[in-house]
């Protein structure tokens, strides 16, 4: 019961802090008296949204399945990437070396290549996600299996566990704190990615409804999918932190953050 309470309260905090948001946003508009060209407001964005929701709403539902499919493939393979990395030096010499070396180049630069190698469909747009996101989950991840107590591996070695056994058992479980860490930043780097793929080439999404309003002048509308955006990137963040929740309930993360919400 406590901690049903505990995550209402939390909900409740976040929905306060983005309403507490848009109220100063409305009030600096109306005290500077800004003009909508350079800033609206947030009620006139809303009752942009209102008039065509349908319309904000279906490249919402696109850009959300880019963004979701990027993000799945960066974790499977992001996954699978960190152990080969763990397990061979070869892999870690060559292509950790050669992600670490891709992540420093923008990846604006790089998508009007996506464009030119796969086309101007869907799949642009999920690989630029997909590039965007599996960095951090590499990253965490191959943190996570070498932070390994070299005992335990010890003990499990002289136990004569296998090499398998020792990876789902004992690493894997030890590393799924860094997963969920590395994720929660692969989420809003895949939403992202998605963004940028729609602008280089897209014909639906809120990337392109950004490029449509901004080449109409129409700050109303291009606000529309910014604040669409903002709101989907937190509820994908939390999402996530929700599902750590869920699957790691006795790390000493998840234990300390019950025990403050019990004490509040």
């Amino acid at each position: 019961m406590l901690k049903l309470v505990s995550r209402h309260r939390e909900a409740l905090d976040i929905v306060l802090v983005l309403l507490g948001t848009l109220l100063l946003w409305e009030l600096g508009v109306w005290w500077f008296q800004t003009s909508p060209l350079i800033l609206p407001p947030p009620s006139a964005v809303i009752a942009a949204f209102f008039e065509t929701p349908w319309v904000f709403m279906r490249h919402l539902g696109f850009t959300l399945w880019m963004t979701t499919i990027g993000f799945v493939l960066a974790v499977v393979l992001g996954v699978l990437l960190a152990i080969a990395v763990v397990y061979s030096p070869l892999v870690e010499r060559t292509i950790y070396t050669l992600l670490v070396a891709l992540n420093s180049i923008p990846k604006v630069a790089l998508a009007p290549l996506f464009v030119i190698w796969m086309g101007t469909g869907t799949e642009p747009k999920i690989a630029i996600a997909l590039m965007l996101a599996i960095f951090p989950i590499v990253i965490d991840m191959v943190l996570g299996l070498r932070s390994v107590d070299p005992d335990m591996l010890n003990l499990a070695r002289v136990s004569k566990a296998s090499p398998l056994a020792i990876l789902l058992k004992i690493r894997f479980p030890c590393a799924l704190p860094s997963l969920f860490a590395g994720m929660k930043v692969a989420v809003s780097f895949a939403l992202v990615g998605a963004i940028v793929g729609e602008f280089v080439a897209g014909s639906r999404g809120l990337g392109f409804q950004i490029l449509v309003a901004q080449g109409q002048f129409d700050t109303v509308r291009v606000f529309v999918p910014l604040l669409l955006l903002g709101v989907v990137g937190t509820i994908l963040f939390f999402l996530v932190d929700y599902a750590e929740r869920v699957c790691l309930p006795w790390h000493v993360s998840q234990r300390s953050r019950q025990g403050s919400g019990h004490h509040g």
